[in-house]
């Protein structure tokens, strides 16, 4: 038997969306795969045609599964220094307008081949797995690994009825993490606490953007003006990713902070009421499209402001840090990784956000120093997904369903308990996500139990009247 370790890296997005459940994998992915000692499968959502154009920014549409392959490809290579060495397999998926993501169709297990099938890495096992009907990950595979993105809760109290929709959402992320994964990894203590968790950091920033850190620090250290320009914010423009708590700020203080100029930008749902909202401050806010933080036009900023307290871990706080940058952000689970960094201002009320913005804007950004650069890298990310995770170099972990039948001990029967109560626990969660009047009650995209012929076509799958069809022969 092969001593290399498979990883497969399930993720519920994929570029060109520019959303960190699709850029943070698609790094991972990479960076396992740099030292050639592991095999690693990128496995991505395929959208029909219609969900592509309401997902996917500038128009961008892709006619094969190969074309958008090759995007994914190039998009990576044009920002690290390595040519990695992973393959690239799509599953089918559905966008769901109600929810704003993208949920699998059918049983996303069938993309891994039984003969290679060793780990899953779960990006977002809960959203994974809520509809999921399917074979068992934990039959499969031989350690499967979560990794909570999302603070899924702290957007849905937002909403109407909010409180008892967290309540029951709550309990399916614990069920169905808890009879699917062997181990979750919280990215902050932001998000919610599931069973056989641990709380790590495991992502790391762009290349690029420890690139311009550099940069800056030698014009410092050369005594040239190394930022240009003031304050800066770039995030999704809804409400709840920060703006309503900026906005907020500035309008209750803007006499204090008087002569300060922020520019904001971003896309999103909200750009007009946030455009509205700017206008009506004394303040100079200035609104702007959303970019790329990577685009040369940040460069120039030398003060990042993130008031938001739903993220999870913010990649553009990471990435603000990593271009040398001083960061202004709340006392929060989620900025907990950042508080090493001496550029990271935190402020725990009004009055000390206030007063840390106006030092910010007067002050030089404090060098980072070699170890503090590379915890923001991927190399340091992966070496913590690795350890956190708990993986053995080599696979030695059976399968769950591989048990001895034999006579066991008392604390080996007690294990045996154990696992039949989660075996029932699968089997209700499978009899519930099998039947389409649940599924759809509890908001699923309608008929996604199985991909539908265009879905089949696209990935080249057998469609749904021929897999039935096989299903009956064999079975008289």
């Amino acid at each position: 038997m092969s001593t290399r370790r498979h990883f497969a890296i399930f993720t519920t997005a994929s570029l060109p969306w520019m959303t960190g459940t699709a850029i943070n994998p698609l790094f991972r992915a990479a960076y396992l795969a740099k030292d050639g000692d592991k095999d690693v499968t990128l496995v991505i959502p395929w959208l029909c045609l219609r969900d592509q154009e309401l997902v996917y920014p500038n128009k961008i549409v892709f006619d094969s599964a190969l074309e958008q392959e090759s995007y994914v490809r190039r998009w990576i290579d044009e920002r690290i220094d390595f040519r990695p060495s992973f393959s690239i397999k799509f599953y089918p998926g559905k966008f769901s307008t109600e929810m704003r993501s993208i949920l699998p169709v059918g049983d996303i297990t069938e993309c891994i081949p039984d003969e290679v099938a060793d780990i899953a890495v779960l990006e977002e096992p809960e959203h994974l797995n809520w509809y999921h009907h399917g074979r068992r990950w934990k039959h499969k595979f031989r350690r499967v690994i979560g990794i909570v993105h999302t603070n899924y809760l702290a957007y849905v109290k937002r909403e109407k009825n909010g409180q008892v929709i967290a309540c029951f959402l709550k309990y399916a992320n614990t069920w169905v993490t808890r009879i699917y994964c062997h181990k979750i990894i919280r990215l902050s203590g932001a998000t919610q606490d599931l069973p056989r968790s641990v709380i790590c950091n495991v992502h790391g920033v762009n290349p690029k953007f420890l690139e311009v850190g550099k940069l800056k620090l030698s014009q410092l250290q050369n005594g040239e003006k190394a930022f240009t320009k003031g304050a800066y914010y770039i995030g999704k423009m809804v409400w709840s990713k920060g703006y309503r708590e900026l906005i907020d700020l500035l309008s209750k203080y803007q006499t204090k902070l008087t002569g300060l100029e922020v520019d904001l930008y971003g896309s999103g749902e909200d750009s007009d009421e946030v455009h509205e909202s700017a206008k009506r401050l004394s303040l100079v806010v200035n609104v702007h499209p959303g970019r790329d933080h990577a685009d040369p036009l940040f460069h120039e900023y030398k003060v990042f402001i993130n008031p938001s307290t739903t993220d999870v871990v913010c990649t553009t706080t990471a990435e603000a840090l990593a271009m040398g940058k001083i960061v202004i952000c709340a006392n929060h689970p989620s900025n907990e990784f950042f508080k090493q960094f001496p550029n990271c201002r935190i402020y725990n009320n009004e009055e000390e956000f206030v007063q840390l913005t106006l030092n910010a804007l007067s002050e030089q950004p404090a060098p980072l120093t070699d170890m503090q650069r590379y915890e923001l890298s991927w190399e340091a990310a992966t070496e913590r997904f690795m350890e956190a995770a708990d993986i053995n170099p080599h696979p030695t972990e059976p399968r769950t369903h591989q048990t001895s039948r034999i006579s066991l001990p008392a604390f080996l029967r007690t294990r045996r308990l154990k696992q039949n109560l989660e075996d029932a626990s699968v089997y209700l969660h499978q009899a519930l996500s099998g039947l389409e009047v649940t599924r759809r009650a509890f908001g699923a995209v309608p008929k996604t139990l199985q991909p539908d012929e265009e879905l089949c076509k696209d990935l080249g799958l057998t469609p749904p009247a021929k897999r039935r069809s096989l299903k009956f022969k064999l079975t008289t």
